[in-house]
């Protein structure tokens, strides 16, 4: 028997996949069709796919050319999947002309030529109206958005708004299409959704603002700092038919995602302990925002969403207590520590501005533990490590650009999908960490140290 494999994402199944799938079933007499799947996609720059990888194998499943249907998770499974499977033939799109010859020492290389004038990234150019998008607050985060947005499709970037006249010119400035706008109102006027990137007291008021407009809403993390508000503006999001998102972009990094559902999965047993912390060295500056205790300023509002982040994820939002061990500075915190008790483990974190800390991130199981290294919140690499030392593992991604992107792509795909909820960044696990902001603010359990 004569086995052919080949290889596609197959979004947005279309004539010219099937005609190609179609062509490589009729070179043997067993088809294998390999289709990537979508942290993988990410992983290679690909952040536009509109099928998710259940679907797209679906779709390729319906053609009934695949005899069966592999999933493409990592580089160099290509080499692995012939070996693993005998393949007698390695066939792909004439595209792709020359880039698979270093295949030929496992097999036959074979390049089908394509069906001209039709492909997915030309229905998604078609099919698909640009979300256009208006930037609350033109501050130093916001300057990363416009850069990283460029490699997201569906997006236009067309007004900003700053109560600083100034600041919103200084963003403009240079953009092609960004209108400066002098009043919310104005920017809501002439955009599908809003980007805010204000002081985290503001968040509140311009999120409603946007909802009550019509507005899809992607606000910068921390959203609120209320678990009542937050669980207020969710509502309201989904009364209206609206996306509302926290910009939390460890959330929507494809390795850290990659990293929490190994862990879940059971790769180092159950999770008894969760220890990450981060910390950065500015209290040599204390005319900054971030040290204006009426500007929500200190650790535990600027950095804390970061390291509750992967407790929410692997042990829920139902915890039994915090406790919250503090250094305050001129009415802020410079250092916070906090300690989350669950029904069958404890979770640590450590944040700090003006107290420097490892920067790692450590998950301990029943079998083994992850290591993250620092700064583990852009995660490009980390460890699963054993008794045996032997059975560790080292896994090594991309981290592009500010990290943005992945964040951006996701609150777009949401729009055109109208999926109220990313399952990178749940709106319980949003509203959990805007509750144990709530419960800081309050002082509940806290240390003064």
């Amino acid at each position: 028997m004569k086995k052919v494999i080949t290889y596609g994402t197959y979004d947005l199944l279309h004539q010219g996949h099937i005609n190609l799938l179609r062509r490589a079933r009729a070179l043997g007499d067993y088809l294998i069709v390999g289709v990537t799947n979508d942290s993988f996609d990410r992983d290679r720059g690909k952040l536009n796919v509109r099928n998710n990888v259940l679907e797209r194998v679906e779709a390729v499943k319906a053609t009934g050319y695949a005899d069966q249907i592999v999933i493409e998770d990592y580089v160099g499974q290509k080499i692995d999947d012939i070996q693993k499977y005998d393949v007698d033939i390695f066939a792909i799109g004439s595209d792709w002309v020359g880039k698979f010859d270093y295949l030929r020492e496992f097999c036959e290389v074979v390049y089908l030529p394509r069906t001209e004038g039709i492909s997915s990234t030309m229905l998604r150019a078609e099919s698909t109206p640009s979300v256009r998008v208006g930037v609350v607050g033109c501050g130093r985060v916001a300057h990363r958005f416009h850069p990283e947005a460029s490699f997201v499709s569906a997006i236009e970037i067309t007004a900003c708004y700053d109560l600083s006249a100034t600041a919103a010119e200084r963003y403009a400035a240079g953009k092609k299409g960004v209108r400066v706008c002098t009043s919310m109102e104005e920017l809501l006027d002439d955009v599908d959704a809003i980007y805010i990137a204000t002081p985290h007291l503001t968040h509140g008021a311009y999120i409603r603002q946007g909802l009550e407009a019509g507005k899809h809403v992607l606000c910068e993390t921390p959203m609120v700092l209320s678990k009542e508000e937050a669980i207020t503006l969710y509502r309201l999001a989904e009364e209206r038919d609206l996306i509302l998102m926290e910009a939390n972009k460890t959330a929507h990094c494809p390795a850290f995602n990659h990293l929490m559902v190994m862990v879940k999965s059971g790769l180092i047993g159950d999770v008894v302990d969760i220890n990450a912390s981060l910390s950065k060295l500015w209290d040599d500056n204390l005319t900054l925002r971030e040290f204006d205790p009426r500007q929500a300023g200190g650790s535990m509002y600027e950095l804390g969403s970061y390291p509750l982040l992967p407790i929410a994820k692997l042990m829920g939002v139902n915890y039994s207590d915090i406790q919250f061990y503090s250094r305050f500075k001129e009415g802020v915190d410079m250092y916070t520590k906090g300690v989350v008790r669950y029904p069958s483990a404890v979770c640590s974190f450590q944040v700090g501005l003006g107290v420097k800390t490892e920067g790692n991130l450590v998950i301990s199981g029943t079998k083994g533990y992850a290591y993250v290294p620092a700064p583990w919140w852009k995660t490009d690499y980390f460890e699963l490590r054993y008794e045996d030392l032997n059975d560790n593992k080292k896994f090594f991604y991309k981290w592009d650009g500010a990290g943005l992107r992945y964040e951006i792509q996701e609150f777009i795909s949401c729009i055109l999908a109208n999926r109220h909820s990313s399952a990178r960044l749940r709106r319980r696990e949003s509203i959990f960490m805007a509750e144990v902001m709530d419960r800081f603010t309050q002082m509940e359990n806290m240390i003064k140290i």
